[in-house]
């Protein structure tokens, strides 16, 4: 009779980037079942955002993840925008354009990104160096079009805060130009390499219905077979002025994961060159002065998947309300499903194949102890976690594993 251990990963691990705890249940080398126990980072911003106009909250939600820094203040603009009346009645057509380059151009910075940690998980330490190598052009297009690497400060309610200068398109389509041969290396490194593919396929499976179940979101969803994006079912931006393709595998692991993440940056570039050619000109700020009672969503597809913000007015310059829902708070629940079944020397991988962002998606739970509903502060929780910790260890020592 196989006798179950458990095996914890985090809530510090060499492989994962941010606090989070993965609680394996194993029988031998087999995971029979995880527990997944977040809540370890939380920085309050919906609650900021109530105390900051409206231009401030751009900067704000900038800095929910410095990875998809431009996600979260594109759902949040489109939905102060939905207040207004909708993007396309107010905000300049070049300014469109120009948050489409930006949003692709994320996206390429963040697949590279995944990509080189991937690599890193498995071992496979060449792909880490290539991709993090050419993510570094990537990033000196955004410092050249917006004077930063990461955070750009470019959305804004209205339109964008930067132009970009017309002797600078050569520049970004030559640097474009020089990208692909290290997509196609990756390409061929990647889907065509034995040892990968014997290392990543039928791992971490997510088969459709599970992905449907689990409501997951982004390149998760689409590696199951899910043929589902926000840019085609409710574009916004420049999106639906180019032509491109939803990337859709069927397999559901790791390996489909990862060549859904590879192709997408072959339709990012794609759409970052048409939107360059087609660019208009005219102004790039509609200059909204006053936000009006009412309430609006905006919805953005970040390289995760589906980053969804939530806005209510009551005609001050300030949201009385801010409701933020990132990917990975969708995708992170689904390795409940993914990770069983598989060895401990898959979990890593596994774990990490939804591109999780921890800090993107931790909430806080006020707990009443009595009747009194007395509400606990920030010193109050941090020692209540402590004594569940505490009983946890004492628990796993009485019963000897």
């Amino acid at each position: 009779m196989s006798h179950k251990v458990i095996v914890p990963i985090g809530p510090y691990h060499p492989l994962q980037e941010e606090p989070e705890f993965f609680q394996l249940y194993v029988e031998g080398e087999k995971v029979v079942d995880i527990d997944i126990i977040i809540g370890y980072n939380h920085r309050g911003i919906e609650k900021l955002a109530e105390a900051k106009h409206y231009d401030q909250v751009a900067f704000l939600v900038e800095r929910i993840c410095g990875i998809c820094s431009s996600s979260h203040p594109n759902a949040y603009v489109l939905a102060v925008e939905d207040i207004l009346g909708g993007e396309f009645n107010m905000v300049p057509e070049r300014a469109l354009f120009i948050r489409t380059i930006i949003d692709e151009l994320q996206r390429i910075h963040s697949h590279l990104l995944w990509l080189g940690l991937a690599g890193h998980f498995i071992g496979y330490n060449t792909v880490w160096m290539w991709a993090w190598k050419y993510r570094e052009p990537v990033l000196d297009m955004f410092e050249m079009i917006t004077g930063n690497r990461n955070n750009y400060a470019m959305f804004k309610v209205g339109g964008v805060r930067r132009d970009i200068k017309a002797e600078d398109i050569p520049i970004v389509k030559k640097a474009l130009d020089e990208l692909m041969p290290a997509l196609d290396l990756f390409r061929g490194a990647v889907m065509d390499d034995p040892v990968i593919q014997a290392r990543l396929k039928g791992i971490g499976i997510l088969t459709k219905q599970q992905a449907i179940d689990w409501c997951v979101v982004g390149p998760t969803a689409r590696a199951s077979g899910l043929s589902m994006d926000v840019r085609r079912d409710e574009p916004y931006g420049a999106i639906d002025r180019v032509d491109w393709n939803v990337i859709v595998e069927q397999e559901g692991d790791v390996f489909a994961k990862t060549v859904v993440r590879i192709l997408e940056m072959y339709e990012s570039v794609r759409i970052i060159r048409q939107c360059l050619d087609k660019i208009p000109s005219g102004q790039i700020d509609a200059d909204v002065k006053e936000i009006p009672p009412g309430e609006g969503i905006g919805r953005v597809e970040a390289p995760r998947g589906e980053c969804f913000h939530y806005i209510k007015s009551d005609g001050t310059n300030r949201p009385v309300r801010h409701k933020i829902r990132a990917p990975s708070f969708m995708n992170v629940a689904s390795n409940k499903v993914a990770a069983v079944g598989g060895t401990i020397s898959d979990a890593t991988i596994t774990l990490a194949a939804v591109d999780p962002c921890y800090c993107c998606t931790e909430r806080v739970a006020v707990i009443n102890k009595s009747d009194n509903a007395k509400v606990m502060n920030g010193w109050d929780l941090i020692k209540l976690s402590q004594e569940k910790t505490k009983q946890l260890k004492d628990e796993i020592a009485r019963k000897g594993i």
